[in-house]
């Protein structure tokens, strides 16, 4: 049962204007606790169900830092700004005193996303990135999709170990920084999504469960530890007034939940879906997008827009380059049938058991294809590998540019990660800037992730792995984007994106409301013929081989299809065969 006694707060401090601001802070297993400013110590009062609060005197910039029980001071939890790192003091925040540029902006309709991930450290921040937009735009880019930007230790970070997660880390830029990027966004017409964390903090820097333990379950544990506890009031506003800190403070246009399935309280998810539609339903569109691996498709109805098709990349990738241990395990076996099932269905898992015999998933047939979103790579399938290598590296490059025909013309929402435009060949490694024995435990644990795999069974090779604290291993991964259009084989890439992606907005993403799938057939092995109806009546279909050997089709064939992703094998097709390692995708001008 949640402790929901009617008492709520705002979590931080908040500026109130008139050289005021609030101070709150949720301590229930504190006695008495002070807001130290300007190093003179101003007491707050207690006030209900754990709160100590005070108005005081306070200008926006000013640090702040919180005294528990007149023993240790730590940061705010829900610091908007941190003077420095994440043990340094908290700063008071104006968010209304930006200026916006952009007026009258209400972002753009779900089934419009083409979504492209970045880090924003190796982009140089959030000017970096800013200078990047043209060419997203150019590209055929619709919405910029952030990795966690919530304050993190040190200089580096993927993001999921942050501790502070109202906090925009100070390494990439200022709030207002990130506030112009946006801005700069809306004005090329391009969304902004952030990645948010809300299911566990990471390891240095969280101070929370020395005056706050009911913040935490210890009956359950997640790969991170002791769960977040969303039974309590005080924890489920938290994490609520952060995603309405992104959407109205910051005004981003959707939310990436990372690893809901680390959640245990499932109507938290529904209870942010439905605040979030509530205040922001109007004209405005707004979007959330979930990380789940339990494939529940439940939550896509009750106001989550879709959700990161784990399995469509999963037998995209084993189908790709051979690669059968770990999670590939589980969609090697029949991979041809299960990519069929992707297309057609969604989910590959619908509550049949995986490898260890768990059952996984839950029907998804019903549900529209843009309620999935599909990739070929994105951070975690890229960087959770021993040594980040691109997908580039891994299969053949005519295999490649099917599954990425595929990707972008299908009905599905496609994500594309950093680089992969251009065949970036940089890695993307985990780093992170840990220091002393958690540098060490950090270092070695990455390791040992990878002690099951046979390559790495003997010590002495995994220890070849990249240290994710040294300095190299972040510079490694930045892509080199003034490199790649310069060279011609990235030229090459960047122009075969571009061309799919335009295909995509002219012909298919206007009528993607009201498409649904008419089925998938196997052709061979590691190729498959889909269909889906769309909007407007008409059929798309995209017939796949990724094998490499070529296989027969049945039925008349267009003499000109929509797009083939390898001209010398329009002959075969025309033919009534499908030429290894090609696509072909076509669109009955005619109504069935």
């Amino acid at each position: 049962m949640s402790d929901n006694t009617g008492f709520s707060a705002l979590h931080g401090a908040q500026w109130l204007g008139n050289q005021r601001s609030r101070f709150s802070l949720w301590a229930p297993d504190a006695t008495h606790v002070s807001v130290v400013l300007d190093e003179r110590i101003h007491p707050l009062h207690p006030v209900a169900e754990g709160w100590f609060s005070a108005e005081l005197a306070c200008l926006p910039g000013t640090p702040y830092r919180f005294r528990v029980d007149d023993e240790y001071e730590v940061p705010d939890p829900a610091s908007r700004a941190q003077s420095g790192d994440v043990h340094d003091d908290s700063l008071v925040i104006d968010h209304a005193s930006y200026a916006w540029r952009t007026q009258g902006w209400h972002g753009r309709p779900w089934h419009e996303c083409v979504l492209y991930e970045v880090h924003a450290g190796l982009l140089g921040g959030f000017r970096g990135i800013e200078d990047r937009l043209p060419a997203l735009v150019e590209l055929g880019v619709t919405a910029l999709e952030l990795m966690p930007l919530n304050d993190f230790p040190g200089e580096r970070n993927w993001g999921y170990d942050g501790v502070l997660p109202f906090a925009p880390d100070s390494s990439y830029g200022t709030p207002d920084e990130l506030k112009h990027l946006i801005d700069s966004a809306h004005r090329l017409g391009l969304m902004v999504f952030v990645d948010v964390v809300y299911n566990h903090f990471g390891p240095d820097g969280n101070y929370l469960g020395r005056y706050a333990k009911g913040f935490f379950r210890h009956d359950i544990q997640t790969p991170w530890g002791d769960a977040i506890d969303f039974r309590r009031r005080a924890v489920r506003d938290f994490f609520l007034q952060n995603a309405f800190m992104w959407l109205r403070d910051y005004r981003v246009d959707g939310l990436r939940l990372d690893a809901v399935h680390a959640i245990s309280e499932k109507d938290f998810l529904v209870e942010l879906a439905q605040q979030v539609r509530s205040e922001f339903g109007g004209e405005r569109h707004v979007h959330l997008v979930l990380e789940n691996e339990h494939n529940d498709a439940g939550l896509l109805e009750v106001g989550f827009d879709a959700q990161w098709n784990d399995d469509g990349h999963n037998v995209l990738h084993a189908l790709l380059t051979g690669e059968r241990e770990a999670y590939y395990s589980d969609f090697v076996d029949h991979a041809t049938d299960k990519l069929a099932v992707c297309l057609s269905e969604g989910f590959i898992y619908q509550g049949q058991p995986n490898r260890r015999g768990e059952t996984r998933g839950q029907p998804s047939a019903h549900l529209p294809p843009t309620s999935f979103v599909l990739f070929l790579q994105n951070h975690d399938q890229t960087g959770n590998r021993a040594f980040g290598e691109r997908l580039i590296a891994l299969a053949d490059p005519d295999a490649l540019r099917a599954a990425t025909t595929l990707l972008l013309l299908s009905p599905m929402i496609p994500l594309l990660f950093m680089g992969e435009e251009w065949g970036s060949r940089e890695p993307f490694l985990f780093f992170t800037d840990h220091h002393d024995e958690l540098a060490d435990a950090v270092r070695d644990g990455r390791r040992n992730e990878f002690a099951d795999f046979e390559v790495f069974a003997d010590e002495t090779k995994r220890e070849r792995i990249p240290d994710p604290n040294a300095e190299r291993t972040f510079q490694a991964s930045r892509p080199d984007f003034a490199r790649y259009s310069k060279d011609a084989e990235h030229a090459a890439w960047n122009d075969f994106y571009r061309q799919l992606l335009a295909l995509r907005h002219g012909r298919i993403v206007p009528y993607l409301p009201g498409c649904r799938p008419l089925g998938a057939d196997v052709l061979a092995d590691s190729a498959v013929s889909a269909r889906w109806r769309l909007g407007d009546g008409r059929v798309l279909s995209i017939e796949v081989n990724l094998s490499a050997a070529p296989c027969a089709l049945s039925g008349e064939r267009h003499a000109t299809p929509l797009f083939i992703s390898r001209n010398d094998a329009l002959l075969d097709y025309r033919q009534g065969r499908l030429s290894p390692r090609v696509a072909v995708v076509n669109l009955e001008d005619h109504h069935e």
